[in-house]
């Protein structure tokens, strides 16, 4: 089994978005469990849309998610190079050999005359696809075309014959030779394309397994048509084995295109998502762990993890689902963890300095117990806690807070906790429990509800009594004072 060899060979285009890690992850998880190779290549030809800032965000997405690879750009390997870019006398040398053994040939069929073939195709209801005119020109009409100055591409020439494959994913298949044409490698400009390239790469860096995207499957016969050619020359030992991964759907029951916000790695990751949650929740479209298990580790998914187990139904991102685990998440690390995680966060949301100082880093860790329950998101941290790196003059309150018995429960509160001798979040909710509930016969909502706007700014915050121990005596009276003369002379709420 550690003779198998998978790869993810994404292009450098855009953003990372999720459909394209569940398939980096379902590989890597394959590649872990059978103690097997996991190739990490660049499919990089396409200058006109490739970017350099995209290969990065690729490669640092893979580091941050853990996904990591044996081979590939920044590691090395014995089958490089790993960017297609820096591979291209490699296949020029493929084509001109496919060419010389009748494997492939030149086409001089123009633009306007494959359209109108297509035409001719559509009116008479057959098969759209190339018809073959250039298999075999003779050389006095390949000299008539050189001469009109027309510059061919090159063709793979098919067998006309079916395909039938295994599928790793979804049994047998098949495709009849008709639905399946002579297709082009290299344009007419000398770019080889996917078509050649990526089977090329596979059978040169002895891929044994491919899983990739439903999107591709009419693609294979192609493939394995090209992998004959390839054995023939010696390039290619064996064909690899192939496994359709099903659709991730969006909203509608869409396929979830790169374009949908919902699709975005950085998105995710700027929000807070942990790469340990993602890689959980991407698994299950389209995998199952079995037993209704819906929550576990990277670690124990790759023990887990086989190609038998992959559904090939459309798995439909759910955002919720997502958050959800997210939060499970967050709730599992150990606090010295979270606290570490989110650091960024607060330095990024200006609540600490940068870096952060030991007495805010103190503070974070008198934070955590009381938040870590209640995040589903790191990035929702910064919002929930401010008011516990603010002073109270930069506390904001919003008027429309005050109830008509705001003034009052504020006054009687900063009266009974002035007195506190103690200062602690049991002795806190005791006295105002006994002066505003027993004391002014108020319901614990009403009683509490303006203390909670004076402490925090808002109507939902941490735990109160808890932030109250965390802020001190002494800046917990300074807001409720604030707040007392805020709140004085307000109209009765409805």
């Amino acid at each position: 089994m550690n003779d198998i060899r998978v790869r993810f060979c994404p292009s450098p285009t855009g953003n990372p978005h999720v459909g394209m890690i569940r398939t980096a992850l379902f590989n890597w998880a394959f590649a872990r469990h059978v103690g097997g190779t996991f190739v990490f290549r660049i499919e990089d030809t396409d200058a006109t849309r490739d970017s350099q800032d995209s290969y990065e965000a690729l490669v640092e997405s893979m580091r941050w998610l853990g996904l990591d690879w044996d081979e590939g750009p920044e590691v090395g390997g014995g089958h490089g190079p790993y960017r297609q870019s820096e591979r291209m006398e490699i296949y020029a040398d493929v084509v001109h050999r496919l060419i010389e053994s009748g494997f492939a040939y030149r086409c001089y069929c123009s633009a306007g005359e494959l359209d109108a073939k297509r035409g001719i195709a559509a009116a008479q209801k057959r098969t759209p696809g190339y018809d073959g005119t250039c298999r075999d020109l003779s050389p006095e009409q390949v000299k008539i075309f050189v001469a009109e100055g027309r510059q061919p591409v090159v063709r793979y020439r098919m067998p006309g014959t079916d395909f039938t494959w295994n599928d790793l994913v979804r049994g047998e298949l098949s495709f009849q030779a008709e639905h399946v044409p002579d297709f082009v490698v290299v344009r007419a400009n000398g770019d080889p394309l996917y078509t050649l390239v990526n089977p090329v790469d596979d059978a040169m860096m002895r891929i044994t397994h491919v899983l990739r995207g439903e999107d591709l499957l009419s693609s294979t016969p192609r493939q394995l048509a090209l992998f004959e050619g390839l054995k023939d020359l010696g390039v290619a030992k064996e064909t690899p084995a192939y496994g359709h991964l099903p659709y991730v759907m969006g909203e509608g029951n869409k396929k979830l295109s790169k374009r949908d916000p919902e699709s975005s790695l950085a998105m995710y990751r700027a929000k807070g998502y942990l790469p340990e949650a993602l890689l959980n929740y991407l698994a299950l479209l389209g995998w199952s762990m079995g037993n209704d298990l819906e929550f576990f580790s990277p670690e124990e998914l790759t023990q887990a993890f086989t190609v038998e187990r992959v559904n090939p139904n459309p798995a439909r991102f759910d955002l919720k689902k997502c958050t959800s685990i997210n939060g499970d998440w967050i709730r599992h690390l150990e606090p010295t963890d979270l606290l570490e995680r989110l650091v960024p966060f607060l330095e990024s949301a200006g609540l600490s300095s940068i870096p952060i100082t030991s007495e805010e880093r103190d503070r974070l860790v008198q934070v955590i117990p009381l938040i870590q329950e209640r995040l589903d998101t790191l990035g929702a941290a910064p919002e929930l806690i401010a008011f516990l790196f603010m002073t109270a003059g930069q506390i904001d309150i919003d008027p429309d807070l005050w109830t008509s018995e705001s003034a009052q429960v504020l006054q009687t509160a900063g009266t009974i906790l002035e007195k506190l001798p103690l200062w602690n979040a049991v002795t806190i909710q005791a006295a105002l429990r006994e002066s505003l509930v027993e004391g002014l016969s108020l319901k614990p909502k009403l009683a509490f509800g303006p203390i909670r706007t004076a402490i925090c700014g808002r109507k939902i915050s941490p735990p109160l009594f808890e932030s109250m121990e965390i802020l001190g005596k002494a800046e917990s009276l300074l807001r409720i004072e604030n707040a007392t003369a805020q709140a004085v002379g307000r109209p009765l709420s409805e």
